[in-house]
């Protein structure tokens, strides 16, 4: 059964209350500043608190709320996040994207040099899985779960496999196939192991992993199709990163390769797909149901 809509303003001050604690899980979970060394940990701190749209920890809360559960949502959330900004910094490095900014703010490697920023990556990847195994070991099958799903969305053949294909893309000729391949490994993967990291955590049937991953394999394409149109149209100000560097870079792209309009028509199509196998998961799904509404409208 689907739970009825609320209305934009209490979706709003959920999500808000989602994000405060989300950050405050990360201010408890991550290392202190003053650990030694304390720039790499200065480095991890400063990226990891530089604010963002926190949708992966987002959608771990929703896939945890949907059935019940006894085990405590925030390391996990707190661990996608690391996964998830090790990702970004090494994206911005100047062997990659070479990104001045993110989240509004210098990059990583801009605030404390390139290679601080690579080891400050490495720590985030590492801790991550780390933290999975740590704050779940009472619970030693779970914690294993958590590790493999995470640990396989991150690794050579999902999202570092992506960025692969995507740093060969801008040499290769465009291909449909090759985009599918970037889009559901670079970014569907990570979005997929977020919903499932939350949905583990509670007592759901197995048929419902399936469900999930769908969902996931949906809203993950969706959202970087809008991602792509944004990259060609907002500017600095509004995105908070450096826009234009999907064209500089000569990267394949749903808008290089579609045009506007049929990325939008594509980002619509994914939406609804991701929208109604949210409503057969059934369970207390309306945050995730208006998380996805939401997610295509995004400006940034």
């Amino acid at each position: 059964m689907t739970a009825p809509a609320n209305s934009p303003r209490d979706f709003k001050a959920t999500l808000k209350r989602h994000r405060a604690r989300v950050d405050a899980a990360i201010e408890k979970w991550l290392p202190p500043a003053k650990t030694r060394p304390h720039v790499l940990h200065e480095a991890m701190r400063y990226s990891m608190l530089a604010g963002g749209k926190r949708l992966r920890p987002l959608l771990v809360l929703a896939g945890h709320q949907l059935y019940p559960s006894r085990l405590d949502p925030l390391p996990a959330a707190v661990a996608v996040e690391c996964l998830h900004t090790y990702s970004l910094i090494h994206d911005d490095l100047p062997c990659m994207d070479d990104s001045d900014l993110r989240r509004g703010l210098p990059t990583c490697h801009k605030k404390f040099g390139e290679a601080t920023a690579l080891l400050a990556g490495d720590a985030l990847l590492t801790y991550a899985l780390w933290l999975l195994a740590d704050a779940y070991k009472k619970h030693p099958v779970v914690a294993a779960e958590l590790v493999r799903l995470l640990g396989d969305a991150a690794g050579s053949t999902k999202l570092i496999g992506g960025q692969m294909e995507d740093l060969l893309g801008e040499k290769a000729r465009p291909s449909a196939e090759r985009l599918d391949y970037i889009h559901h490994n670079k970014t569907a993967a990570l979005i997929t192991a977020s919903l499932l990291l939350g949905l583990r955590l509670t007592n759901a049937k197995s048929a419902k992993f399936k469900i999930m991953a769908d969902v996931g394999r949906h809203l993950g394409l969706a959202f970087q199709a809008i991602d792509d149109i944004l990259d060609a149209t907002a500017s600095a100000e509004v995105l908070g990163k450096t826009p234009g560097l999907d064209e500089r870079h000569g990267k394949l792209t749903y808008a290089s390769l579609y045009g506007l309009d049929k990325a939008r028509h594509k980002a619509r199509a994914l939406t609804a797909a991701a929208v109604r196998g949210a409503e057969k998961l059934g369970g207390n799904n309306e945050f995730l149901l208006e998380l996805i509404r939401d997610l295509e409208h995004r400006v940034n």
